[in-house]
């Protein structure tokens, strides 16, 4: 099977990173600062889209400029500002061991996804390492993964899709691959579920259980599942 994985809210947390680079780049602009918080809904999303909402403004200039005065940030310190979830490197190990091929999907732009697979030392888990581009093209899922499949030459039923948010679910099933939804990240249950996810997960250890076996052990679990947890493990 080939799993693409989400970063954001996925393997990392970068809560920290992303929500103190919106609040530099609002700064910067003169704009209101709202609690750091509240823009945890920022996470998952194209970071362009959120500035536009934060701005209230559909001038997609200025979402621009936004933009890439967080990334003067993010580029040089936000990035960093991030923490690897409990139990994701045992996973991959396992995952891998167990004959998987491994992608990351991301709709963070590419140089900056490389450099924090590399700073957690999770590069060797992954085949390759897909994100978006600086000018915006591919970050949404649905044409990432689109992206992912011609390129590797994957046929859609040989592929799932793990990932927090809806923007997840909905790219993957745009592209007939099955879509896993993880409830540690920054997404509801109820909100994966909506968007089409075959099943939900509590814990990297619990995510294991789906890919337990044969290649096509996820066609035998119910939409919008959780199973029992440290399925897989032995």
């Amino acid at each position: 099977m080939n799993i693409f994985f989400d970063l954001d809210g996925t393997l990392t947390d970068p809560y920290q990173g992303i929500t103190r680079c919106i609040s530099y780049a609002l700064i910067r602009m003169g704009r209101p600062l709202p609690p750091r918080m509240s823009l945890r809904w920022c996470i998952g999303p194209p970071l362009k889209k959120s500035f536009a909402a934060l701005l209230g403004s559909d001038d997609d200039k200025l979402a621009e400029q936004a933009l890439s005065v967080y990334r003067e940030r993010f580029g040089a310190v936000g990035l960093f500002e991030n923490e690897i979830y409990e139990g994701i490197p045992e996973m991959l190990n396992i995952l891998q061991d167990n004959g998987h091929t491994l992608h990351v999907a991301t709709s963070k732009p590419t140089v900056f996804a490389e450099r924090i697979i590399d700073h957690f030392e999770l590069r060797r888990y992954f085949k390759a390492i897909y994100g978006s581009e600086l000018d915006g093209t591919r970050c949404d899922k649905a044409s990432l993964i689109a992206h992912i499949l011609q390129n590797e030459s994957i046929v859609a039923s040989e592929a799932s899709m793990v990932g927090d948010r809806e923007h997840d679910m909905i790219g993957a099933n745009a592209n007939d691959v099955c879509g896993f939804g993880v409830l540690w990240g920054y997404g509801t249950r109820e909100e994966l579920e909506s968007s089409g996810a075959r099943a939900c997960f509590k814990s990297p250890r619990e995510l294991l259980g789906a890919f337990k076996g044969r290649s096509n052990r996820r066609l035998k679990i119910g939409r919008a599942q959780s199973l029992p947890g440290g399925a897989g493990l032995s």
